[in-house]
């Protein structure tokens, strides 16, 4: 077994960038098929590693110290390590002993990959909205409709499903089923593809008929289990974000060392000082909220809601902005289709969308101010 406590301190120890050596960075796969392929070989390894155990144990700074190393090798890697996370959570929470054999134990172990499918083509941001159905038909349940933007899908093992009951009650009508990818009636529409390649798909439930042990939580109940599982997650983006960031400034200021222009390196410039400055306060101004957010909720905190966003929000926007500047520093070369730059700014866009963009996490800090003050 691996010690989480471990590989925390291990990571703690050293800078992130040491961290990520672990794993040779991966080549960014040639086109959609080949990310597909190659996301089922590193959820292999991962699983083999040990890497997806600190999920299992919900110890959350490992999960962002892992996060932000992966980060920082493959943007393939930490996705890969965020959807085992997204797509067993909710079954972890659930104690639904059945799912948790049959499916969360394996995919803490890399042989069982997961998936999140929550998202539809008029259900994003407004989860409420959801308009994919689930009904009773004895004590199995009957699932229809669409969902897009999912990750993994076609090559998921398992989904972890959210869809409504009663459309009047909007949250207090959806329920959470954990879906094998086999399942009749489930159908892999087609592939979504991305700038940076990522396996990201659209499904379709065709009356697709699952036991009633699939039922993670019933009616009222799935809408919170799926708050919940982004209130832990969410946190985790953010220390994605830290570690493309942190590559991106350590390729920046060894560029700006070793690049002579005008008879001396670029570093001596107070221009490109300002955007070095700049580019490492926003880091460490992100790690703060990432591991302020991680760390109360392993300390027992019950939400973390305003944490887990404000971190998220900060942390996705300064990555942005960081990547960029390391562009601009590099150059020529920072556009260049090869350069490791240049898939992080492909990369890192993403991330200021998925488990809520950042307009929505202001509302929910804002909401969060308001409703305790």
């Amino acid at each position: 077994m691996v010690d989480t406590a471990a590989i925390r301190a291990f990571l703690e120890d050293r800078h992130v960038a040491l961290a990520a050596r672990s794993f040779a960075p991966v080549p960014e796969p040639a086109d959609d098929a080949a990310a597909r392929q190659q996301a089922r070989q590193l959820m292999g390894e991962l699983g083999k590693a040990g890497w997806f155990e600190p999920i299992r144990d919900q110890d959350w700074r490992a999960c962002c110290l892992i996060r932000e190393a992966l980060a920082a090798a493959s943007p393939l890697a930490v996705a890969v390590f965020a959807l085992q996370a997204l797509g067993t959570v909710p079954i972890l929470l659930s104690k639904n002993d059945a799912m948790r054999q049959r499916w969360a134990a394996p995919a803490m172990q890399g042989q069982a990959m997961a998936s999140f499918a929550m998202t539809e083509p008029d259900a994003g941001s407004d989860v409420a909205s959801l308009g994919a159905t689930a009904h009773r038909d004895g004590e199995a349940w009957v699932l229809s409709g669409t969902k897009t933007f999912i990750s993994n899908a076609g090559i998921a093992d398992f989904y972890t499903v959210f869809a409504t009951t009663d459309a009047a009650k909007r949250d207090k009508g959806i329920a959470c089923f954990v879906v094998a990818a086999d399942t009749p009636g489930l159908r892999f529409v087609k592939p979504l593809v991305l700038s940076a390649p990522h396996p990201l798909g659209e499904i379709a439930f065709e009356r697709a008929r699952v036991r009633g042990e699939c039922l993670l939580a019933g009616p009222g109940d799935g809408f919170k289990l799926g708050l919940a599982t982004l209130d832990r997650v969410r946190a985790t983006v953010g220390a994605a974000a830290c570690g493309m960031a942190t590559r991106a400034l350590a390729v920046a200021l060894a560029h700006a060392k070793t690049r002579h222009q005008f008879g001396q390196p670029i570093a001596g410039f107070q221009l490109i000082q300002e955007k070095l400055a700049r580019m490492a306060t926003d880091l460490t101004a992100a790690r703060l909220l990432v591991y302020r957010a991680a760390w109360e909720k392993d300390r027992g905190a019950e939400r973390v809601t305003l944490e887990a966003a404000m971190a998220k929000a900060f942390a996705t926007e300064a990555a942005q902005r960081i990547i960029d500047d390391a562009i601009q520093i590099l150059g020529g070369r920072g556009v260049l289709a090869d350069h490791p730059v240049d898939r992080l700014y492909r990369s890192v866009r993403a991330l200021r969308i998925y488990e809520g963009t950042t307009e929505i996490q202001h509302l929910i800090i804002a909401g969060q101010l308001v409703g305790r003050s």
